[in-house]
């Protein structure tokens, strides 16, 4: 039995609501159970020196949480003068899995910032931003296309990410915190509209598993994905 009472197979109740921020090209407000992030999309007219003169354009993201949307107040990224390795890897995890959904050709030589704030975490909240970034990303394009900035759509697809993992002995979808921090094995896929793996990240906490637990892992994986994209789908259309 889950904490939740949710079945071994079953999200936390997923939201996304567009227009989370006046002034963003591109912005959402996700929710998936109690965790909440405002995902913003912004275009800039530039690119970092490694594109300079290449034609391509970039996708790139920035990831923060506020001090209490956790139990305990955590200082914040950047006060000291540095990012946290933890918050450097989340954000790097972010614009990989973005990029993937972008023909970076037909962007242009242009870069786009997805930033995702975490506003209250309860588990699974690089996840909900991938989720919720490729929404914030999809109407900054959008923005693009109906200006003729760009004269074909760049997005490839949608791009989405959930958790799975082994709790008290059983294989579960979409991990809050309560499952996350008690988990034997921890695991987090990124999939496009295909079903195809963009990453997955999955490690033992414990004894190590076997291929059939991650095998199982990909099957729910593949589930939480196509529900989390129909959800996208009838956010932007």
């Amino acid at each position: 039995m889950r904490p939740s009472g949710r079945g071994l197979d079953e999200l936390r109740p997923v939201s996304i609501k567009t227009g989370a921020l006046a002034h963003a090209e591109g912005s959402c407000w996700i929710s998936c159970g109690r965790t909440q992030i405002i995902c913003s999309a912004s275009i800039e007219s530039r690119v970092p020196p490694f594109r300079r003169g290449s034609g391509l354009g970039w996708i790139t993201a920035e990831y923060a949480m506020l001090p209490r949307a956790t139990s305990t107040r955590n200082r914040r990224d950047g006060r000291s003068g540095f990012v946290s390795g933890r918050t450097q890897e989340i954000q790097r995890l972010i614009g990989r899995s973005l990029r993937a959904a972008v023909d970076l050709a037909a962007l242009g030589e242009r870069q786009i910032i997805v930033d995702c704030d975490v506003i209250n975490a309860d588990g699974g909240t690089r996840c909900a931003a991938i989720t919720g970034g490729w929404v914030a990303l999809r109407i900054a394009i959008g923005r693009l296309l109906s200006c003729r900035e760009i004269s074909r759509n760049p997005l490839l697809g949608h791009v989405a990410a959930v958790s799975c993992g082994s709790y008290a002995g059983q294989t579960i979808l979409d991990l809050d915190y309560a499952e996350d921090s008690e988990a034997e094995t921890d695991a987090n896929f990124v999939l496009n509209c295909k079903g195809k793996l963009i990453e997955v990240q999955c490690s033992a906490e414990g004894e190590p598993f076997s291929p059939e637990v991650l095998g199982e892992f990909l099957r729910l994986a593949r589930k939480g994905v196509e529900e989390q994209i129909a959800i996208q789908k009838s956010a932007v259309g």
